[in-house]
């Protein structure tokens, strides 16, 4: 199970890795790569903490963007049985394929997000 830590501001997934008993964590819509270990919940505020400074330090010393930028585009790849069916169904209620999907996506994130903000911690 994955969950979502923020730390400084900024999101991180967290995962629990059973090989080294300990608890690993990614933070999200960086340009690079930060990923930080602990065995506990403080544990990996504080390394997610270092991690995320040592990676914004770099980038600045390198001149680097440290955030990606999102186009707010991106491409669905799905069977062509999906493809008919959503297609129709956008037909059948009078919206843009794009628009049955913006709107399923916000319906699954608003639910995903209800639950996260219920978790112990959030």
């Amino acid at each position: 199970m994955h969950n979502i830590m923020t730390i400084d501001g900024q999101k991180a997934v967290i995962s629990y890795d059973p090989d080294i008993e300990m608890f690993r964590g990614e933070f999200l819509g960086l340009t690079g790569y930060a990923d930080f270990y602990a065995k506990d919940i403080d544990g990996l505020k504080k390394e997610g903490a270092i991690s995320l400074k040592v990676y914004l330090d770099s980038c600045k010393e390198n001149g680097f963007k440290p955030f990606k930028s999102w186009s707010g585009k991106f491409n669905v790849r799905l069977t062509p049985e999906m493809h008919q069916l959503a297609a129709t169904e956008a037909a059948s209620a009078g919206i843009s394929l794009n628009e049955l999907v913006k709107n399923a996506m916000a319906a699954y994130l608003q639910t995903t997000h209800q639950q996260l903000s219920v978790m112990p911690g959030k």
